[in-house]
């Protein structure tokens, strides 16, 4: 189990670190590199939209690794999704910008941001399968915060890059050039991920289907007909994650030092306080889950939800330090209090022949509404109202969210053979 978590947790955070560099770049630099003729608000949004890009693509990736995930293993497409996703990370950083390419440029981006997507989409199911089908039942939500650390773990490997290359580099030389090196780091990140993954064994679950040749021919036909309400319940639950974590990590960022005048590096510092939270929250309800349940807690954490959307932008508003850090972490404390849970009960809503297919779709497709949409929403409203009604948008998610966990089951007890 030590290894599979180790698995797990790396190759999950060197995706994670992947998918965030792109996320911090996006609210720095990559208006100036790839939109340079744009308004900075027409700037901001096309950048975030190539950012939205990557979730759109995240579905579709959970669709066609979740199938094969499904048909022929979980660590065959957990190799292929983690090189996908690194390099088309590393390619990022040798693109050239629109000076160079012209619009080029930009669409080129576009492209690789969609690689990025496809494969990330494949990598949250396999690598929460990978834990919950090894572990023990009355473990499965500690070890499922194995590969939930990873993104915690990521986000701040890739915030402590940029935080280091923007305070040894000059503005300008971090504008031109600087901002690359994160994204190129992902090449030898990719070659020590992949001799990781190339060492764990299959789960034991799915070597059971497959020995009794029981394997599903459309696994992601098969979950939306046996499973459409944790399918469209299931996306609607965890909407609220990503509503908080992408609002916070990446529109926030953007709003604090373009409207509030809060320097980079200070943003960059109270963020990975804000992460600190997250990390700590996911490990410990994660564990927690075990004991008193998966449902409870996330319904606690959409609640949570609910209440801190309204308060997150008057909170950064005040422009101190001491209370955008109490803002940023209360949001992502919202987010591990669901996030940590989610990594079993999500899998635990389905059977092991179409497990990875309708957990990984599900998970992603709530990507798509709140990875996606939130940040433009969020950032639409601001420039036509004010921020503070973003932040009523974010609770209005949080609410839809708790809804939606309110009409799922509980599943600590349930066996993962038999469901």
């Amino acid at each position: 189990m030590r290894r599979i978590a180790t698995a797990s947790f790396i190759g999950t955070a060197i995706e994670f670190y992947d998918y965030y560099i792109y996320g911090t770049a996006a609210a720095l630099v990559l208006d100036d590199a790839f939109f340079p003729e744009l308004s900075e608000t027409a700037g901001t949004l096309a950048t975030l939209s190539t950012f939205a890009v990557g979730f759109a693509a995240r579905p579709l990736g959970a669709a066609v690794f979740g199938h094969y995930g499904d048909r022929i293993g979980r660590k065959a497409v957990l190799v292929v999704s983690l090189l996908m996703t690194g390099l088309s990370t590393g390619l990022i950083g040798l693109l050239p910008g629109y000076d160079t390419l012209g619009v080029a440029a930009p669409v080129l981006l576009v492209v690789l941001r969609l690689i990025q997507g496809l494969g990330l989409g494949g990598e949250w199911g396999g690598a929460a399968l990978l834990a919950v089908e090894h572990a023990p039942r009355g473990k499965r939500g500690l070890y499922a915060a194995a590969p939930q650390m990873g993104s915690p773990v990521g986000h701040s490997a890739a915030t402590c890059t940029f935080l280091l290359m923007s305070t040894v580099l000059s503005d300008d030389a971090f504008d031109s050039r600087g901002w690359r090196i994160p994204f190129l780091i992902s090449f030898v990140l990719v070659a020590v991920g992949l001799v990781i993954r190339l060492r764990i064994a299959e789960s034991p679950a799915f070597a059971k289907v497959t020995a009794e040749r029981n394997t599903a021919k459309a696994p992601l036909v098969e979950a939306f007909r046996r499973h459409p309400k944790e399918m469209l319940l299931g996306a609607g639950m965890i909407t609220v994650v990503y509503v908080m974590f992408y609002t916070a990590a990446t529109y926030c960022m953007t709003y604090t030092t373009d409207d509030l005048g809060i320097p980079k590096n200070d943003m960059l510092l109270l963020t990975l306080v804000a992460v600190a939270v997250l990390g700590v929250s996911t490990y410990l309800v994660a564990r927690w889950s075990d004991r008193v349940g998966r449902r409870k807690l996330i319904i606690g954490g959409a609640v949570f939800g609910t209440v801190w959307g309204a308060v997150l932008f008057p909170l950064l508003d005040t422009g101190n330090h001491v209370l955008i850090a109490v803002a940023l972490s209360g949001a992502l404390l919202c987010m591990g209090i669901i996030y940590g849970p989610a990594d079993a009960y999500m899998p635990e809503l389905f059977g092991t022949r179409m497990r990875y297919s309708g957990a990984g779709f599900s998970y992603n497709l709530g990507g798509v509404l709140g990875g996606a949409a939130a940040p433009l929403v969020v950032t639409a409203l601001a420039e036509s109202y004010s921020a503070t009604v973003g932040g009523w948008f974010m609770s209005g998610i949080a609410l839809l969210s708790l809804l939606c966990v309110l009409a799922l089951p509980e599943t600590r007890e349930r066996d993962l053979d038999t469901l």
